[in-house]
């Protein structure tokens, strides 16, 4: 994949030069001068989606001087820096205000009346339009669901940004507890400080800096995020990839369509778009109506719970946000288009030292009432790669997926972490494009894996190194560091060893990935565990033998099987709404079709519940499969229920099918309607056309026809019919 140190200078001159040109084609995709259908057509990729074996295009063509070697991609430069000589930075926690801070005030339908001027740039340069300031699609079809009902109570205002340095980080945790950094202090938007600073162009963040934005919120506290697209409305200033136009998927929320960041509800800069996210429970609308379920709760401030109705077995605690603009998720994801997400119920409330009965005490700290992050950490893991000025860089080599090889965590390059001698929770998110992770303790010890996705498990699994993490899948796990001494060293280690995007070539022993002779450039040691102190105070938290239970579905009839089959050698309809690549989806046994947003590929019933299978079309790729909005419980895999280990037995949003391997899940349609999204999350898949639209109704009647699909222009959304086939 990446040239090898040992390189001779001749190799390293011409993988340079292929990757320049092959930059060159990823940034007129990005700015829209060519497409995926040019491509193909020009035979520049080849129709299973690999990049032609040209000479100078292809980093796998032989060079001058061998060629039966191949000169692979050039190593990112690392300006002489050595791994853990930088601290991890906290994520930074983005400020809740009250609803009236905001202005224009919000509203259940798409605000039309505010308007923005409208960048010459967005227009072929005319001048003087004005366009709605609100990006939402208007009408009563987006309109926030279960507006009265759920009326925002904080609002959370963010601005979407190329890179500047940040002058107001808010870890929300003493600096003892965060490396030393000090919060007062500008940071810089670089992977080190010693790595080059990033150019506004080749770094999009919320508020245009690092470290990572979090999102802290309970249940029964709704929430309106503002969010405004601040970015240069010249796409040509992109630094060679990414598109100026953004969606925002709350991944995974139980809300409805209009807030979910679907694909084609995207706007532009100059614009906002105000998403309502209730924080309800699953089943708020048919279980526990009369909220007697302490357990069905959240923190109310003082040391208590307010009782919500709802499921509390349907209770989330990790989640994240992040770009879903259509065919460009991964460009944009990559730039740092993402966040993280907290979720905090009676079950789960962020304070360890509360002992009511339903709090399950993890790790976490005291201060206040909920929310601690003490001893609560967000990382996220993400493989970068940078060109030879330390730019960030994509490069699109062929379809199977993007690799970089400069292992980051929370935007910085293999970083030090400072803990005491006490349990740790750690969040961990997988927020690479292609790139799957199996995480183990250098010393081989115990790691307490107590949440998959969204959810905490119905029990803890003790493990020596956890499974194969896919991407957008969040591991949450408990760490003792009581079992060392002070001045001690462990670090995280990286098992997983790719050769290529499609999946993970070989499962590393623990040896093997610490030798440092993987050509995989991310394999090994990748976060450095300092034990600095004794606790501060006596640790009084706990992983309990039981969780969060799963609901019983069992009374609840199954009112349809589907089977969706992913892979390669799609058909494009080539209408106005679909999109190019050699990935699609099949249903039921239909054809395989490319991606198109204005199709609906399948339309469940309101109130009812379904098992899906999900299979892998073959070929030796690996793909982790998101549905949206609600979750499932997987029932077997491969066919079996045997095969599904103790930490796949919880509630799931991502779905890893393994090469040529199927999974039996059953989900129920519940609260809220409209459109949503099934895609497989290699972002690369997923942007070339490997995405699926279905669609409920909020009143639980059938489908006479179709949403209409939005259409989003600088000036207004306009709509067009979508199509929805037989059976669907």
């Amino acid at each position: 994949m990446y040239l090898s140190t040992k390189a001779s200078p001749q190799q390293v001159r011409e993988a340079l030069k292929a990757r320049e040109n092959r930059q060159e084609i990823v940034r007129a995709l990005s700015h829209g001068q060519v497409s995926r259908r040019d491509l193909l057509k020009w035979g520049l990729f080849t129709a299973g989606g690999m990049l032609a074996m040209k000479g100078g295009l292809n980093p796998f063509v032989g060079n001058a001087l061998a060629d039966s070697i191949p000169t692979g991609l050039p190593l990112s430069p690392l300006f002489g820096v050595k791994p853990f000589s930088a601290p991890l930075p906290r994520c930074d926690v983005l400020k809740r205000n009250p609803v009236s801070s905001l202005s224009p005030a919000p509203t259940k339908e798409a605000n039309t009346t505010a308007t923005y001027d409208i960048a010459p740039a967005l227009v072929g340069g005319s001048t003087g339009l004005k366009g709605p300031a609100e990006g939402r699609p208007p009408g009563p079809i987006w309109a926030h669901q279960g507006w009265e009902k759920y009326s925002p109570q904080v609002a959370v205002e963010v601005w979407q940004r190329g890179a500047s340095a940040c002058y107001d980080y808010n870890p929300q945790v003493d600096s003892s507890l965060n490396n030393g950094i000090d919060p007062k202090a500008a940071v810089p938007c670089s992977f080190h400080p010693q790595f080059p600073v990033q150019n506004p162009g080749n770094l999009w963040t919320f508020e245009g800096n690092a470290p990572p934005k979090l999102l802290l919120a309970r249940y029964g506290e709704p929430v309106l995020f503002r969010h405004h697209n601040d970015l240069n409305p010249d796409i040509t200033k992109n630094g060679g990839f990414g598109r100026n136009t953004i969606s925002t998927h709350e991944h995974n929320g139980h809300h409805g369509a209009e807030n979910d960041g679907f694909a084609g509800a995207f706007f532009f800069p100059g614009q906002y778009y105000d998403y309502h996210w209730p924080i309800v429970h699953a089943g708020v609308n048919s279980i526990n109506l009369e909220a007697a379920d302490a357990r069905c709760g959240t923190p109310d401030g003082k040391g208590g719970i307010t009782k919500l109705p709802g499921d509390w077995h349907e209770t989330m605690s990790t989640h994240w946000f992040h770009d879903h603009m259509f065919s460009f998720t991964a460009q944009n994801v990559y730039k740092g288009v993402a966040a993280m997400f907290n979720l905090y119920s009676s079950l789960d409330r962020g304070n360890e030292t509360i002992n009511d009965g339903v709090n399950l005490r993890l790790p976490s700290g005291r201060a206040k009432d909920w929310g601690n992050l003490d001893y609560d950490v967000n990382l996220m893991l993400a493989d970068k790669a940078f060109d030879q000025s330390g730019q960030m860089a994509f490069d699109i080599f062929d379809f199977d997926g993007f690799l970089g090889d400069t292992m980051t965590v929370n935007l910085a390059y293999r970083p030090y972490f400072e803990v005491e001698r006490r349990k740790y929770r750690f969040r961990i998110l997988n927020a690479s494009v292609s790139r799957f992770f199996k995480l183990a303790l250098s010393d081989g010890s115990q790691i307490i894996q107590i949440g998959n996705d969204g959810n905490l498990l119905p029990a803890p699994a003790y493990l020596s190194e956890l499974d194969q993490q896919g991407i957008a899948e969040r591991f949450d796990v408990v760490i003792d560091f009581s079992r060392y001494k002070n001045g001690d060293k462990v670090y995280f280690v990286n098992l997983a060893e790719h050769q290529d995007g499609k999946r993970v070539a070989n499962d590393l022993s623990l040896t093997e990935a610490l030798s440092g002779k993987s050509p995989d450039p991310c394999v090994g040691r990748f976060l450095e565990f300092r034990i600095a102190r004794n606790a501060a105070y006596p640790d009084t938290s706990q992983v309990p033998r039981v969780l969060i239970p799963n609901p019983d579905l069992s009374r609840i009839p199954v009112a349809r099987e589907r089977t969706i089959e992913f892979g390669s050698g799609a058909a494009s309809l080539k209408t106005s709404t679909a999109a190019s690549g050699p990935w699609g989806s099949k249903v039921d046994g239909g054809a395989m079709l490319a991606a198109d947003i204005g199709r609906v590929s399948a339309a469940p019933r309101a109130g009812t519940r379904e098992i899906w299978t999900l299979k892998n079309g073959g070929g030796g790729w690996d793909h982790p499969i998101h549905i949206h909005f609600e979750e499932a419980q997987i029932l077997a895999r491969d066919g079996k229920a045997s095969n599904v280990p103790l930490w796949e037995r919880g509630r799931k949003d991502v779905f890893r099918l393994r090469p040529g391997g199927s999974m039996t899940i059953t989900l129920q349609f519940r609260d809220w309607g409209g459109m949503f999204m099934e895609h497989c999350h290699n972002t690369v898949h997923e942007d070339n056309a490997m995405l699926l639209r279905w669609e409920i109704d909020d009143s639980g009647s059938p489908f006479l026809r179709p949403l209409p699909t939005p259409i989003p222009t600088p000036q207004g959304v306009t709509f067009q019919a979508s199509v929805l086939p037989n059976g669907a």
